[in-house]
Order: C-alpha cells, then sequence, then structure tokens
C-alpha cells in the first residue's frame, strides 16, 4: 500500500482524541470514513474531525472502495464478526482491546487472518509509548539486576452510572458484550506490555468475584502467574472502592533494585537502587495511540514492523481467560 485510508467502526468516545485524528497525523495516513450505528452521531463526528464520509452501516464502510483499512472501535461482542467481514474484503484490521470477548474468538480472527493473508492489529499502544519504552529500556540493561518478581495493584473507584439505586451499569460490566468486567478492560493493557517486557506467561491462575453485586461481572480479581523466564508475579484489581482508595501501582523487583511505576496516566517511573532514587517524568502524547498508528501504517507500507499483532493481542485475552477460569 501507498497511502493507508482509514475507516472507522464505531466512532465513540475512544476515538475523540486517543486514536481518531491520529490517523490523519501519520504521514501516508489518513481518516476518509468514519460508520455509527446511530446515522446522526456518525455524521457529527465526520463533521467535527473533517472526514469526508459517514456511514450508519458497517459492511458499506467495509466496501468503500476508498477504504483499505479499518479500525474497529466498537464493544468487544463486534470485533470477531466485523474483523473476519474486513479481512475477507481483503482490508487490514486495526481492533481496539481487549481484542475480542475471549482467547477463543481471538483464536478465529488471527485464524482468519492466516486464511486470508490479511493482517491484524491490536491497540496495545502502550508497547509503542515512550513512558513504557523507558522501563523496558530499565529492565533490558538491568539496572535493578536480576528481575525476581512482579507486584501489581489496582483499586479503581466505580462509574458513578454504576453506584446507587438507580444504577446504569455500561457495556463493560456487561459480560455478553465485553467478555467480562473493568479486569478485562484493563488489566488487558496490563498482561500485554508485561508480555512485551518480560516474555510470555506459561502459568496464569486466580480467583475472581462479584462482592459488591453493582453488576452481573466480577468487581475483584486476585491472581498468579509465572513467565517462561522464571520471573513471578501477583496481581489484585478491585473496582468497588471509594474515590480516595485509588491506586495504580506497579512494582518490579529485581536483585538489585526496584522499578516502581502505574499503567494508566500516572506519568512518574521511579526507579530504586543502592544509589537512590531516580524519578522519569514522562507525560503522554497528545494521541497516545499515535506512535502505535504509525508502526502500523509504516508495516503495511513495508518499511517497518508493528509491535502489536494479532498473534500478540490474543495473550492477553488467554491469560485473563486462565485467570478468570474460563479456559
Amino acid at each position: 500500500m501507498d497511502q493507508i485510508k482509514w475507516g472507522i467502526i464505531g466512532c465513540g468516545n475512544v476515538t475523540e482524541v486517543k486514536s481518531g485524528p491520529a490517523f490523519s497525523k501519520v504521514p501516508n495516513s489518513s481518516l476518509v470514513a468514519v460508520m455509527r450505528r446511530d446515522g446522526a452521531l456518525a455524521k457529527d463526528y465526520a463533521e467535527r474531525h473533517g472526514v469526508a464520509k459517514w456511514y450508519d452501516d458497517a459492511d458499506a464502510l467495509i466496501n468503500d472502495p476508498d477504504v483499505n483499512a479499518v479500525y474497529i472501535a466498537t464493544p468487544p461482542d463486534a470485533h470477531e464478526s466485523l474483523a473476519i467481514r474486513a479481512m475477507q474484503a481483503g482490508k487490514p484490521v486495526y481492533i481496539e482491546k481487549p481484542m475480542a470477548r475471549n482467547a477463543a474468538e481471538c483464536d478465529r480472527i488471527n485464524a482468519e487472518s492466516k486464511r486470508t493473508g490479511v493482517p491484524v492489529f491490536v491497540a496495545y499502544y502502550r508497547r509503542s509509548l515512550d513512558y513504557f519504552l523507558k522501563v523496558k529500556e530499565l529492565i533490558d540493561k538491568k539496572v535493578i539486576g536480576d528481575i525476581r518478581y512482579i507486584d501489581i495493584c489496582l483499586q479503581w473507584q466505580p462509574y458513578d452510572e454504576e453506584v446507587g439505586p438507580d444504577a446504569k451499569p455500561r457495556w463493560r460490566v456487561k459480560p455478553e458484550i465485553s467478555g467480562g468486567g473493568h479486569f478485562h478492560d484493563l488489566a488487558s493493557h496490563q498482561f500485554d506490555l508485561l508480555e512485551f517486557i518480560f516474555g510470555p506467561i506459561k502459568h496464569a491462575s486466580g480467583i475472581a468475584r462479584n462482592q459488591a453485586g453493582l453488576y452481573e461481572a466480577d468487581d475483584i480479581v486476585v491472581a498468579n502467574f509465572e513467565f517462561e523466564s522464571g520471573v513471578l508475579g501477583k496481581g489484585s484489581w478491585c473496582y468497588t472502592v471509594d474515590k480516595d482508595q485509588r491506586e495504580d501501582q506497579t512494582q518490579i523487583i529485581g536483585s538489585k533494585g526496584r522499578i516502581t511505576f502505574s499503567f494508566f496516566e500516572k506519568f512518574d517511573i521511579h526507579l530504586e537502587t543502592g544509589e537512590g532514587i531516580e524519578v522519569f517524568h514522562i507525560p503522554y502524547p497528545q494521541h497516545v495511540q499515535q506512535p502505535l498508528i504509525a508502526s502500523i501504517v509504516a508495516e503495511l507500507r513495508g518499511e517497518g514492523k508493528s509491535p502489536s499483532s494479532g498473534d500478540t493481542g490474543a495473550r492477553a485475552s488467554l491469560i485473563m481467560d486462565r485467570i478468570t477460569r474460563k479456559q
């Protein structure tokens, strides 16, 4: 491909700043069409973002001859069907995370990619952000020595819509749509990045429960995991705490020190060794998916390789299935 001309299926909130504008800011890439089931909202998005075409039908966008790559930004229940239809039309797909509701759906997407020869990419954009690349650099340089274990703690306050007598839970906590709860939405980023840094996780187990009864999905998860390298890890995720109890901290413990960082929009990395504490402050770019999108465009043009593929994207879903005992 010379010019990558994108169409977005599902132009919701995630596409407003994180991803949508980036498609036209990357060289040799442009956003030419968008689709949303509500045609009025699709038209509004197109007008606000300067996009030439809008649709209220996914197949119309997929079959648009001006579109040669498709970004699927719908909830996960539609990812498999839309990705397969786009690949059958010969168009590479870039899928929002998690890649699908479960590992089986991911496997079917990847099987179709191999059958058609059409590539799949997944929006695990932390693989391309300078903040997380700095964490990887410190690990690779053995600044904290040999890695012993990883400790994840994520305590997140519930959304206002999900609590109280008039609660209206969002789609993320409806397993038939999302595949699980907030764990599936957020921990997918964490496990994908950990495998990017440390290699494959060979064992993962855990307990997932619904304690607060605010919605059907699990709201608390604890897990243990082991990498093929021998590094061990543990984690806890709780989504029903007060806002003042919010915590997002991951520690990587090595034989000569530790690295403490956040997965979600805190921009400081703390490096602690025998020489003292060093802090790296690395903010995210305005459009957090832009560096990954640039790598995808480069790969489609035969000029590089994206770090996030269908094969790597499926791994996070497999690990979460094992932890929540779905596989």
